[in-house]
């Protein structure tokens, strides 16, 4: 077996408990998640004080860790069929979701060493939370979840497209009826789309709300609307999840539980 081939075997998810493969899988669900922790923490200042050194040592190991994880990934990527030629092969791996992912959670920390503003580089910080997305990798539910989006993303396009069409009908018609009640409140269109979100999500903060009949009835109704309208995405992804499950167990062997040769995914 070359080198590059058992790379790609030992960087992918175990199949078997106890081998090498899960002992790397396991170091590395755990280092991801204390990523997190350690981000968490990192914003409570007392914490941070106390503890800078120790959480800049443990973000540098962390870094050393990953991008030595998506070197390796890139370069082993020819062991999978799907990139089997050397070269365009690697750089199709490399511009797949979760190859980006890898990158753009060590990218931040390099940033500043190639020149580049300081500022902006401790913004791109925020990208250290795309580790948690790392862990998707090893967990079969993540990837449940990306597989149903992936299905249903014509269906939820069109509940986003449905849910902003009423969004804008809801804000124009609200504007003509309390407009010159409250031309504070309700100053423009654009405005008037706060009251929108915050109704047709029934989340109603009260800071802005009609006062005239035909805006109350209007709000009323528009606030019905929202509690069907947000159930729309809630069941498509519902449906989703339950498709996935019983394909997974129409698919999977009765006695081992391992998906059985020649299903479909």
């Amino acid at each position: 077996m070359s080198l590059k081939k058992r790379t790609y075997e030992i960087l992918n998810v175990s199949r078997e408990k106890g081998d090498l493969s899960w002992w790397v899988d396991v170091l590395l669900v755990t280092l991801i998640s204390l990523n997190a922790l350690a981000l968490i923490l990192e914003t409570v200042e007392t914490v941070f004080e106390q503890y800078e050194a120790f959480f800049y040592y443990f973000e540098l190991v962390s870094v050393i860790i990953f991008s030595v994880e998506y070197v390796l990934r890139v370069w082993s990527a020819n062991a999978a069929p799907a990139y089997r030629k050397p070269g365009t092969g690697n750089l199709r791996y490399a511009l797949t979701p979760m190859a980006l992912i890898d990158l753009l959670a060590v990218l931040p920390f390099y940033l500043p060493l190639l020149g580049f503003d300081f500022r902006i580089a401790r913004t791109l910080r925020l990208f250290r939370l795309l580790r948690l997305f790392k862990i998707s990798r090893y967990t079969k539910a993540l990837q449940h979840i990306n597989r149903v989006f992936q299905d249903k993303r014509e269906e939820l396009g069109i509940s986003l497209t449905f849910t902003t069409i009423l969004l804008l009908l809801a804000s124009t018609l609200m504007y003509y009826a309390e407009h010159e009640a409250q031309p504070e409140a309700f100053s423009s269109i654009p405005e008037t789309m706060w009251w929108g979100i915050a109704t047709l999500t029934t989340v109603g903060y009260g800071d802005v709300y009609p006062v005239t009949a035909i805006g109350k009835l209007l709000g009323g109704v528009i606030a019905v609307i929202g509690i069907g309208l947000f159930a729309l995405p809630t069941g498509i992804l519902a449906s989703g999840f339950s498709e996935k499950l019983s394909q997974e167990a129409e698919t999977a062997c009765p006695h081992c539980g391992e998906r059985l040769e020649g299903s479909r995914s």
